[in-house]
């Protein structure tokens, strides 16, 4: 996360420029300058133009010096009263993480705090709102990059359907222990539709405890295919799949209702995890499902066509997710508390 903490230096705008000049791809340079891809991106958007070549032949090239005085206009324009003042690296720093890197303010804020401040202005979470919200940053970052808009969103509750019967065991006959968070191994689990007329899917687990998350692609939204992804999961696991995974809880989806083919063991005999099945429109009983779910969208938008995805995209947003801050744990990331967890069942 390191690279995002300083702006482009007039040095680095400098190096763009010849880089580009070069031919180089926008990845490339971006591996070279130091930055992230999308900071490439949106510098070559924002700052070029048709330059008129001797022949009278034109191509596009791209200003560093227009692009540095621009940068620096943009903050000077918003007056001196602003408590950001002209601390470009903390404006540059925020437009990057909540904008390219799809990160809240808040989560912005506490990763800055658990990489020890390195800016000089010191701002909190409802500064960076008022900011967004008062266009200070004009069209770098505005309220349409934040999630769901800065709004919350409320959440669908169909009327005049009849509930489908739970496949296995209620909700209501799970372990109260469980509620608490305070035990490892017990896991929401839901279903990320594609667009309509796609039969793709994304089956998405999530540690209660840690907030650690899965996402399996699925070929369809079927009972088969989240037996299969659950097998594959075994394989991987192997002995330790049911002390990782020790209970399941999900929605009564037609994509869950093999009970028996989720809690069956893949090899040999017995259970290796128990299924729970929550109230018929009760997406609060699956709360850490639901708010991943959000996250998820950050990346892939509700109606996007799920064959279109690859896998290695799947995965870098699985890994987002399992590194994104969060407040609840002092803005540690949920990946270091599984693995710790996970340690903790080797050592046993």
């Amino acid at each position: 996360m390191g690279e995002h903490f300083s702006h482009l230096t007039p040095t680095q705008r400098t190096q763009i420029d010849a880089f580009r000049r070069a031919g180089m791809k926008p990845t490339q340079i971006a591996k070279e300058v130091g930055v992230h891809y999308t900071t490439i991106y949106r510098e070559l958007k924002r700052c070029t133009y048709v330059h008129t070549n001797s022949d009278l032949t034109t191509e596009i090239r791209y200003n560093p010096d227009g692009a540095q005085a621009r940068y620096e206009a943009n903050l000077r324009a918003k007056g001196p009263e602003l408590k950001l003042g002209n601390d470009y690296d903390l404006a540059d720093y925020l437009i990057t993480m909540i904008r390219d890197e799809k990160y809240s303010p808040e989560a912005a804020i506490g990763a800055a705090e658990v990489a020890g401040w390195q800016f000089q202005t010191r701002i909190c979470v409802s500064t960076v709102y008022n900011y967004i919200r008062g266009e200070i940053f004009g069209d770098d970052l505005t309220v349409d990059m934040l999630p769901h808009h800065g709004k919350r969103m409320k959440p669908e509750r169909p009327e005049g359907v009849l509930p489908r019967k739970p496949a296995g065991k209620s909700i209501e006959q799970r372990p109260e222990v469980i509620d608490s968070r305070e035990t490892f191994g017990h896991w929401e689990m839901d279903s990320v539709e594609s667009c309509q007329g796609v039969s793709n899917t994304l089956l998405v687990m999530t540690e209660r405890m840690t907030r650690k998350e899965i996402i399996i692609p699925l070929p369809d939204k079927t009972s088969l295919s989240v037996v299969r992804a659950l097998n594959g999961l075994e394989r991987a696991c192997g002995s330790l799949f049911s002390r990782i995974f020790v209970t399941i809880t999900c929605d009564n989806g037609s994509e869950f209702a093999d009970a028996d083919g989720i809690e069956r063991r893949h090899r040999g005999k017995g259970k290796r995890t128990e299924v729970y099945y929550c109230h018929p429109y009760r997406p609060s009983e699956r709360g850490s499902n639901e708010n991943q779910n959000g996250l998820i969208r950050r990346h892939i938008p509700k109606g996007t066509d799920l064959s279109t995805v690859p896998p290695g995209e799947v995965k870098r947003v699985e890994a987002w997710l399992n590194h994104y801050p969060r407040k609840m744990f002092g803005y540690l990331c949920s990946e270091q508390l599984f693995q710790e967890q996970v340690a903790l069942i080797l050592a046993s």
